[in-house]
């Protein structure tokens, strides 16, 4: 299904490129898509994802099994936290940037932006690679996989483009688009070592927890709860059934 990855690359690639021009996005009270999407985000994270991270997690303490790290009882989880840390760690900092005077904070702004792209680039690249290297039982389960991660991409791009406007315009998005396009190539044409995909997994569960959450929790959002529940609930269903 190598085809079939790469077209859902390319998806993912128009998505960061061209999100900017989906209208109903601009719509206020806040689109009701982006609460829908977070649904989707969150149960494919608690049905899919975690539940992976038990097998994972059995995978590792092999690896792990004479190294100095094995006492840790739950070394997947942690790698799961850690990813939730990192971008929480990156959201406090661009708004602890922006609460500064005007000259400090245009001085470290430039900064952020970087470290919050390069950090959302890798985000980005696990998830082409997973595209690729995750263990589907059919085209629909990609399928689903592509729908799950494509409108958390818009969402991420929404929130993206209102933290850094212009840069993100002209310089973010498409690193963002060529990270997805290096970890396909990655995925399909490199083997990586079973506990790096597990690892990779665990930081990417905590990653997309964390930035359904805080686009959905803040009161400024105006998220829906029905449209999250909406979202949540048809997805979770669609998962079960397969």
């Amino acid at each position: 299904m190598v085809w079939l990855s790469f077209i859902f690359a390319v998806g993912f690639i128009l998505i960061h490129l061209f999100s900017k021009r989906l209208k109903f996005l601009k719509v206020l009270p806040r689109s009701r898509f982006l609460s829908i999407a977070g649904g989707i985000s969150v149960a494919y994270v608690f049905l899919h994802l975690l539940p992976e991270l038990s097998v994972f997690q059995d995978e590792l303490q092999g690896e792990l099994e004479n190294s100095s790290l094995q006492f840790l009882e739950n070394h997947i989880y942690l790698v799961a936290m850690a990813g939730l840390v990192i971008f929480y760690a990156l959201e406090s900092s661009v708004k602890a940037s922006k609460r500064k005077p005007e000259r400090e904070a245009s001085k470290n702004a430039s900064g952020l932006f970087w470290i919050h792209i390069v950090t959302f680039a890798l985000y980005n690249g696990v998830i082409a690679y997973l595209l690729v290297r995750e263990e589907y039982g059919d085209a629909l389960g990609m399928t689903l996989f592509f729908i799950a991660m494509g409108v958390h991409f818009i969402t991420n791009d929404k929130a993206l483009r209102a933290t850094h406007a212009e840069d993100y315009d002209r310089y973010g998005r498409w690193m963002l688009a060529v990270a997805i396009l290096i970890g396909w190539g990655i995925g399909a044409f490199a083997e990586v070592h079973e506990w790096i995909i597990s690892v990779l997994t665990a930081f990417l569960a905590g990653g997309v927890i964390l930035n359904v959450l805080k686009e959905e929790l803040p009161e400024e959002r105006d998220s829906s709860l029905l449209a999250f529940c909406t979202g949540l609930i048809s997805y979770s269903m669609l998962l079960l059934l397969l």
